[in-house]
């Protein structure tokens, strides 16, 4: 059958929609990804406003944006004595000042034990927000600031072409009960457990990982050769789905992506446990950003 002439354009469309049917929807769907990762960085629970981490000594820690607190607040975002903070047994109380304008929501606080509790209870003052965090047996008031710099400068992240090479069928093998040792940037060790590990083979050679999570949302902090270069030093992430019936699942690294302290020296992360330190370069997935390599 003839094609007219008129038609040529059109059914040339349609040969090149059908040459690239499969990686075209492919993309976009990492590009989709990568834009709810950006936006959900640039939330006030994100990680682009971390504004400090306050290490809490047992009993008073005065804090506000006066030097002489124990816990230093920015001077230009904070009036300069606020109240303080008790740390007694494991239990934080804090005490505000009259007039400190200190509130949780739309309700003034006096006197409030803010630690431990079910979720954490986000205080506010100006556009600062902060709440505590326990690392191992130390407590710290970890601070965001919704005018912070970083935030109004972030211009995105770099990331490497997205090439589906990168998206492998991993075997998953059940581990349950296995711990692993995993150590964040401040030195701590703690144990976590491992639901399984995933066996995978790049440029012909098989490698595994180590998850921690749970089996139905895998999670991997790992290392490669990329990372101090063109990515951050100190490892990346990467999530997973459980796997099916069979026992395997994707592993996409086109989705592996920074940990919090690539962008704040105020978060802990951890560091990828040494059994997850691959001898590839992982050429997908985000790259570093700014200067935190």
């Amino acid at each position: 059958m003839n094609v007219s002439k008129s038609y040529l354009p059109f059914v040339l469309l349609s040969l090149i929609l059908v040459a690239f049917k499969g990686e075209a929807p492919y993309e976009a769907e990492i590009k989709e990804w990568h834009q709810k990762r950006i936006e959900s960085l640039k939330k006030e629970d994100g990680w682009l406003n971390l504004a400090g981490l306050y290490w809490l000594e047992e009993g008073e820690n005065t804090f506000g944006g006066d030097a002489s607190n124990a816990v230093v607040f920015p001077k230009d975002r904070s009036n300069a004595f606020l109240g303080k903070f008790i740390l007694k047994e494991g239990k934080v109380t804090l005490i505000a000042n009259k007039d400190a304008q200190i509130f949780e929501g739309e309700q003034p606080i006096s006197e409030q034990q803010i630690f431990p509790s079910e979720s954490p209870r986000v205080l506010k003052h100006k556009s600062l927000r902060w709440f505590v965090i326990q690392r191992g047996n130390k407590y710290a008031v970890r601070l965001r600031d919704l005018e912070s710099p970083t935030l109004k400068n972030f211009k995105g992240i770099d990331t490497y072409p997205v090439d589906q090479k990168w998206k492998l069928k991993a075997k998953f093998v059940p581990t349950a009960g296995k711990k692993i040792s995993i150590v964040d940037i401040t030195g701590r060790t703690y144990e976590q457990e491992s639901p399984g590990q995933l066996v995978f083979t790049v440029q012909g050679k098989e490698y595994t990982l180590d998850a921690v999570g749970t089996k139905e949302r895998l999670h991997f902090i790992f290392a490669d050769k990329t990372n101090g270069d063109e990515t951050y030093g100190g490892g990346r992430f990467l999530d997973a789905p459980g796997p099916d019936a069979d026992g395997y699942t994707w592993l996409d690294f086109n989705k592996a992506y920074n940990p919090p302290c690539a962008f704040s020296p105020y978060a802990t992360c951890p560091t990828p446990p040494k059994q997850n330190r691959l001898t590839a370069s992982i050429l997908a997935g985000e790259k570093t950003y700014g200067d935190h390599h």
